[in-house]
């Protein structure tokens, strides 16, 4: 071999098949949420493999680690604010409003 450890090179065909079942997915029908659940496990998978193998996050420094977690808790943070302010939204209809066609607005109206 050119000098790649075999760790890499497993990770690597790991991520393209992990890569492969992602597209594999979205064309196979599921009920319910059961696509969105499996679309979201498979990347939490890709995730780890990147953080263990490709960063070696689990084997370095305390300071290092400390700073992915705040970064992950971060983005849990983000994502709760967004999931609150989507899920408490209430959507009204507003008269007899038809979709718009485009031929709303005329060239001598401006």
């Amino acid at each position: 071999m050119t000098g790649i450890p075999h760790s890499y090179l497993f990770t690597w065909a790991a991520l393209v098949v992990l890569l492969a079942a992602t597209l594999g997915l979205a064309y196979v029908p599921m009920p319910g949420p059961l696509n969105v659940a499996v679309a979201l496990g498979i990347s939490v998978a890709k995730a780890l493999l990147v953080l263990a193998l490709f960063m070696k996050l689990f084997r370095a420094p305390a300071l290092t680690r400390a700073a992915a977690a705040a970064g992950l808790f971060w983005l849990a943070v983000l994502f709760a604010l967004s999931a609150t302010d989507y899920l408490t939204r209430k959507v009204d209809p507003v008269g007899d409003l038809s979709a718009p066609t485009g031929r709303e607005h005329r060239q001598g109206d401006r």
